[in-house]
């Protein structure tokens, strides 16, 4: 194996370079992976357009000492290529997925299970260097195998599903109900899939770029909403028969709040999957005296095995996301660049070892 590889690595906003850099070798309780397929996440092009955000650059991260410039990625999936003492859940040639959420081994929420809890709070290829390069190494306990029927593209898609199928679950959402999605991206259309494989009978869609909505209806929303048009709220009162049993932002800004609150039936939930860049403000009486559930989530928890059977069953059909993969020399151009630019632009894909 050379000792050097090309990665995709971040130095600051607006400064990504696919340069070499050394092959990472795993440690104890470590993995060594051989990426196939990496995705870029919402949260890789907050750390372009405006990072650092979660990039350790002030002070080390303290579960690992990362520190600086980054090897980004943490939607990827691979083959196990080395292992480091004390490994035993994965063995070499294993084809696996990671669930890249770092877990504080002092933290009470680790014995809980409530490990997305735990401080603080870091993730592969924020905290330490991620997917987007030939190798990367990850904590044993982050490894999940996948089945010969999943492909590495589907595999790349089970940590961003994840989020969906948390978010759905987290709101209650029963079995003939009506679910309300702000913003048509990624995580919002996965939001949509798995709105759908829970039962709801009704999934309408907010979001102001035509090409996602169009997409929306693609994968089975039930009705799409621009949401440049007026009284949204009273739209989907007309369509869910008096308001929304749940609304989960996958937008995140003060128009998708107040929109979907707005939307909700007296007694709904509202979860909040975005990561807000800005404070929101919020009419507290009117939640008091509408008793509205309002929830924020953070990544997922106990879920990677559900997720891995719904895709590979084709319940969540995760592929019908894929609008481009590329390479990884041309990862900023038409990756990065183009996200930011290009709203018909949905899940990229990168082949890391075309």
């Amino acid at each position: 194996m050379s000792k050097v590889m090309k990665a995709a690595r971040w130095h600051a906003a607006k400064d990504i370079r696919v340069e070499e850099t050394e092959v990472p070798v795993a440690g104890n309780k470590q993995v060594q992976i051989e990426v196939q397929f990496a995705g870029i996440c919402g949260s890789d092009l907050h750390e372009y357009t405006h990072g650092p955000m979660l990039i350790p650059v002030e002070k080390p991260y303290p579960l690992n000492g990362h520190q600086g410039v980054t090897t980004l990625g943490h939607e990827f999936a691979g083959v196990v290529s080395a292992i480091g003492k004390g490994v035993t859940n994965v063995k070499v040639g294993d084809r696996v997925v990671v669930e890249p959420l770092f877990k504080n081994p002092e933290s009470p929420f680790i014995t809980n299970g409530e490990y997305n809890l735990s401080e603080p709070l870091g993730f592969i290829g924020l905290t330490s260097n991620g997917g987007f390069a030939k190798y990367t190494v990850v904590e044993d306990y982050m490894v999940h195998k996948i089945p010969d029927t999943m492909s590495f593209e589907q595999g790349a898609l089970v940590e961003p599903a994840a989020v969906a199928v948390y978010a759905v679950l987290q709101s209650g959402l029963k079995l003939g109900q009506s679910c309300l999605i702000y913003g048509a991206g990624p995580i919002g259309l996965l939001c949509v899939q798995a709105a759908i494989a829970a039962g709801a009978a009704n999934v309408i869609v907010v979001d102001i770029a035509e090409k996602r909505l169009e997409k929306a209806t693609e994968i089975g929303a039930t009705h799409v909403i621009n949401g440049k048009t007026d009284d949204i709220a009273g739209q989907v009162q007309k369509l869910t028969n008096g308001g929304a049993d749940v609304f989960l932002d996958a937008a995140g800004v003060q128009a998708s709040f107040d929109g979907g609150i707005k939307s909700l039936r007296n007694g709904g939930t509202a979860v909040l999957v975005a990561l807000f860049g800005k404070p929101v403000t919020h009419n507290a009486f009117d939640q008091v005296v509408r008793e509205i559930t309002i929830k924020g989530i953070i990544a997922y928890r106990n879920i990677f095995p559900q997720v891995i059977s719904l895709i590979d069953s084709g319940r969540m059909d995760v592929e019908k996301l894929v609008t481009q993969k590329i390479t990884l020399d041309t990862i900023v151009t038409d990756g990065f660049e183009a996200l930011v630019s290009n709203p018909s632009q949905v899940k990229i894909l990168v082949e890391i070892n075309g």
